[in-house]
């Protein structure tokens, strides 16, 4: 995981009234937009799937120390929830507290994996979901050490198309590509 310091922030990060929620209803549909994709990058930069509302809170994500603001929780799901709605955050719970950050959509990885599986001649083949994840063959794909999570919400989504069918066995988690 690299370290949210290498991360650069964007400019309305040092801005205060960046961590309340704007009245008026353009500046805030701006402040939303900027928030969404703050988050989207920060996950994608940090390779994080997962977020539980409650921890951050005190994430250098929603908390800046240096100009002593955070961002509260109404406002943090009220983004989540936007991001939603683009299919960008699936929430894992009924109470909202924890939930998949997808930077890249099931579907966009599913893409990515079936081309890789294709470029590397493996259709009609079986490979296991930790080949696909952390094998040697995938060191230099951006999915590598994607969520087994995500990674079987991808996979899902080739099935439906009908490109790969699933093994979810109690000895083998896999994955047979057509």
């Amino acid at each position: 995981m690299a370290n949210s310091f290498d991360f650069e922030w964007p400019w309305q990060y040092q801005f205060p009234p960046f961590f309340t929620l704007q009245p008026n209803s353009d500046t805030r549909a701006k402040q939303l937009e900027a928030w969404k994709t703050l988050i989207l990058d920060f996950h994608k930069l940090n390779k994080i799937y997962l977020l539980d509302v409650t921890e951050a809170q005190a994430s250098p994500l929603f908390n800046n120390k240096a100009i002593n603001r955070k961002l509260n929780s109404e406002a943090i799901n009220l983004i989540l929830d936007e991001l939603q709605k683009q299919g960008n955050v699936e929430w894992l719970d009924k109470q909202k507290q924890r939930c998949y950050v997808f930077w890249r959509t099931p579907e966009e990885w599913s893409q990515m994996i079936y081309k890789w599986a294709e470029n590397n001649g493996l259709t009609s083949t079986v490979c296991t979901l930790f080949e696909i994840a952390n094998g040697d063959d995938t060191i230099n794909e951006e999915f590598h050490g994607l969520d087994q999570g995500v990674l079987k919400k991808a996979l899902a989504a080739l099935e439906k198309e009908g490109r790969a069918e699933l093994i979810l066995e109690e000895e083998i988690e896999g994955v047979k590509f057509f």
